[in-house]
C-alpha cells in the first residue's frame, strides 16, 4: 500500500453531517483493521497510511469524538508493539489491540445510528 489516506481529503470535501464522517470514519478503520487482521498491511504501513500525524489532528480538531481519537492513538501506537515486546508477545498484544480497535469502531456506529435515529424516534 502506497498511498496515504487524507481524511480530510475524504471526510471534509465530501460535505457530510458530522455523523456522516464518524461513520465512515468507523468503516474505513475496520477496513484496515481487517486488512491488518489478515496480514495484508503492516503496523508499519497502517501508521505510514492512515494513523500518521495529519489524520490523528484530523481527528481531534475536526471529528472532536473521543472514541474516533482513541481508535487513532492504538492506531499509532501498533508498530512500537513489535518494538519493545518479544515477537510472540507483540503478536498476540497486537490482535488484542485489533479486537479492541474492531469493538471500539462498532461502538462507534451504533452511537451515529442511535443518533441518526433520534430526530425521528426510533432507537435503532
Amino acid at each position: 500500500m502506497n498511498d496515504i489516506i487524507s481524511l480530510n481529503t475524504l471526510l471534509s470535501a465530501s460535505g457530510e453531517t458530522q455523523a456522516q464522517q464518524l461513520t465512515l470514519f468507523a468503516l474505513l478503520n475496520l477496513g484496515i483493521i481487517e486488512s491488518l487482521a489478515n496480514g495484508l498491511i503492516s503496523a508499519t504501513d497502517a501508521l505510514r497510511v492512515f494513523y500518521n500525524g495529519e489524520n490523528c489532528l484530523f481527528v481531534r480538531r475536526q471529528l472532536r469524538e473521543k472514541t474516533a481519537d482513541e481508535i487513532m492513538s492504538r492506531g499509532v501506537q501498533l508498530p512500537d508493539l513489535f518494538d519493545v515486546l518479544p515477537t510472540e508477545e507483540a503478536h498476540r498484544e497486537f490482535q488484542r489491540e485489533l479486537v479492541t480497535m474492531r469493538s471500539l469502531c462498532l461502538k462507534l456506529l451504533e452511537d451515529q445510528q442511535l443518533v441518526a435515529c433520534a430526530p425521528c424516534g426510533k432507537t435503532g
